[in-house]
């Protein structure tokens, strides 16, 4: 973690790339996170408290980093702002870069807390894989249509687009987490399945 902080700040627009490994790391650790120590205490956390952990984080990484990184955390938001002309493409790279980092080191520190959880959060299929797929297009859509919809630019920090944005995360992780594990995050769903080998 510590030599990845460190490689990170040796790029250009360092401050922004540690702001996405930060707030990925800390999306994928809180999320993820609520998903295995429900699985460790037995169901405590429930199924509504992990989809408001999604949402709670999203909204006060947001509120966080905003200003700083325009608070992307998910390659998807990244691609969406470029496509939508609004982040250089140069600078794509980058940051897909630093949120895969932040999700993998939230994964690995994940699995070394908790090394007899079989899949550390990975989004799995509860139905069939064509359901989930379609399902995460959608929720994808919808989730992208909404940043871009309250986002004013590059950087954010208005309250209502954290608000806005964690309220949606946490509204699509309730109804459709049960079945496809409601990602709507290529990075947060890559990691805990390549860290767990699932």
């Amino acid at each position: 973690l510590h030599a990845g902080v460190q490689m990170l700040l040796r790029l250009p627009m360092k401050k922004q790339r540690l702001a996405e490994f930060l707030g990925t790391f800390t999306l994928v650790f809180a999320g993820t996170g609520a998903i295995v120590i429900n699985a460790a205490s037995h169901g405590a956390i429930g199924h509504a408290g992990i989809a408001l952990t999604f949402g709670l984080v999203v909204m006060a990484m947001i509120h966080t980093f905003g200003d700083v990184s325009g608070a992307h955390f998910n390659p998807a938001v990244t691609l969406a702002f470029a496509v939508a002309r609004r982040f250089a493409w140069r600078d794509v790279p980058g940051y897909l870069g630093a949120q895969t980092g932040g999700a993998l080191a939230a994964s690995i520190l994940l699995d070394g807390l908790y090394p007899h959880n079989a899949t550390l959060g990975a989004t799995l299929p509860a139905g069939s894989e064509t359901q989930s797929f379609v399902l995460e297009l959608v929720l994808t859509a919808i989730l992208m249509l909404t940043i871009l919809s309250v986002s004013t630019g590059a950087k954010e920090k208005g309250i209502t687009a954290g608000i806005t944005i964690g309220g949606v995360v946490a509204l699509e992780a309730m109804f459709a987490g049960p079945a496809c594990g409601a990602s709507m995050n290529p990075a947060r769903s890559l990691a805990p399945a390549l860290i767990s080998g699932h």
